[in-house]
């Protein structure tokens, strides 16, 4: 990862990273809207985000939520999936959809409209919403603004779509690698909600590479697994999770192997990242576990680490209590019948072993440079700009069961958090 001092060097550097593939523009506007659902003193400000093809596409993929609540754009999309083509989609912040009265009949008008203005069937464009859940779209509001968004459509860069999209993001997230003849690039949303399930947040990624669509499926499956599944910020898992994956096919096709692992480098960087701008973040924390039965099990005893309030507040607050640690990933084969042997079980921290033989190996010096090294890899949750650095808490835990492995990425549990959840819609 890229290390930056200011502002200013990382929006460069999304930009010199942001190339948009052959076949792709994209564009943005800004509108106001006053919700329905509740009164507020002045108007709040939404961005609309499009993502266009220039010609119709037949090679496309997607992943969605697994949370049974979803947001219309993710019942809509579902049934997009099921298309011969189509265009690219159209992306709302500050109100996720979901569940609103005329959720799927809102979205499919303000798509409709879309697709008069820019002459091509509505039914052709996806539709993606994040934000307060409950609330309506302004339907009105979305439709003035969408002469603008056609005109602001461009080339080059979508740096400036991946900034468009955020909510409560800390800083936008792009990524894009060289592969054969062109590119794959992708760019992301999301800081709180985050415990994915098959797929997350919102990504939208875009390839001039020819892929045949089922392949493209497949490669996202198990590229997902690999990277968005195995974070967590707060173990919530959103609504509204959505993949996109489209190619414009205006470049010779590579070998699977090589699609598949400049796919993974992107979406492995965006789901880093999330994890580092999560709401509220003051260190992330990397598990790897190693010598597992399986991945999954691998993943699930990473994830049980993470998710634990308890160490995630003892990392936050700079104390290595390293118990939490070793309690957690009991609790978790306890409460889910599975047997574990403690004696078998090494636990290193920043390093440092902490539990062997079914034993703690502490000491006063230790629990010193713990403490230390937890202070190294702080971060300023108050600092919504970029990232300043790319250091963990790095965990490693060995199981002894097995060959399988898994790293999983999580954060702290700051004041910050919570404050920033408890204001969310004010």
């Amino acid at each position: 990862m890229e290390l930056f001092t200011t502002r200013e060097e990382y929006f460069a550097h999304l930009q010199s990273v942001g190339r948009l593939p052959g076949g792709f523009r994209v564009g943005t506007a800004a509108l106001s809207f006053f919700p329905r659902e509740r009164p507020v003193a002045s108007a709040l400000a939404m961005r609309l985000t499009l993502i266009l093809l220039d010609k119709p596409t037949r090679d496309f993929a997607a992943l969605f939520t697994r949370n049974l609540f979803p947001g219309a754009p993710v019942i809509i999309g579902r049934g997009r999936m099921k298309a011969a083509q189509t265009r690219g989609v159209l992306i709302n912040n500050k109100i996720s959809n979901v569940c609103a009265p005329a959720g799927v009949e809102d979205a499919e008008d303000v798509l409709a409209a879309l697709g008069s203005r820019l002459g091509a069937p509505g039914e052709e464009f996806f539709p993606a919403s994040t934000g307060i859940i409950g609330w309506s779209l302004p339907v009105a509001d979305m439709k003035a603004a969408l002469p603008s968004l056609a005109e602001s459509l461009h080339g080059g860069s979508c740096a400036d779509a991946a900034g468009a999209i955020m909510t409560t993001d800390a800083y936008p997230k792009l990524h894009s690698v060289p592969v054969g003849e062109g590119v794959l690039t992708g760019f992301a949303k999301g800081a709180g909600m985050i415990e994915p399930n098959l797929a997350t947040l919102l990504v939208f990624l875009m390839t001039d590479i020819a892929m045949p669509r089922a392949l493209m499926q497949e490669s996202l499956g198990r590229v997902a697994e690999r990277t968005f599944n195995c974070i967590s910020v707060d173990s919530d898992q959103s609504t509204s999770d959505t993949i996109l994956f489209f190619s414009s096919a205006l470049k010779p096709a590579v070998p699977a192997a090589a699609f598949e692992a400049a796919l993974e480098e992107v979406c492995l960087n965006l789901a880093r990242h999330i994890v580092r701008n999560g709401e509220g973040t003051a260190h992330v924390i990397q598990v790897s576990v190693c010598g597992a039965q399986d991945f999954r099990r691998a993943r699930d005893f990473g994830k049980a680490i993470v998710n634990s309030p308890l160490v995630k507040a003892a990392v936050y607050g700079n104390d290595p209590n390293v118990g939490r640690i070793v309690s957690s990933i009991g609790d978790f084969a306890g409460n889910a019948g599975l047997k574990i042997d403690a004696n078998a079980v090494l636990i290193r921290l920043g390093g440092q072993t902490i539990f062997r033989d079914g034993a703690f190996v502490l000491d006063a010096e230790k629990e010193k440079t713990l403490s230390d090294y937890f202070k190294q890899a702080a971060m300023d949750p108050a600092n919504k700009s970029f990232p300043p650095h790319d250091r963990c808490v790095e965990i490693d835990v060995e199981m002894k069961e097995g060959g399988a492995g898994a790293v999983v990425y999580g954060s702290d549990l700051s004041h910050e958090y919570v404050t920033e959840n408890a204001d969310y819609r004010s």
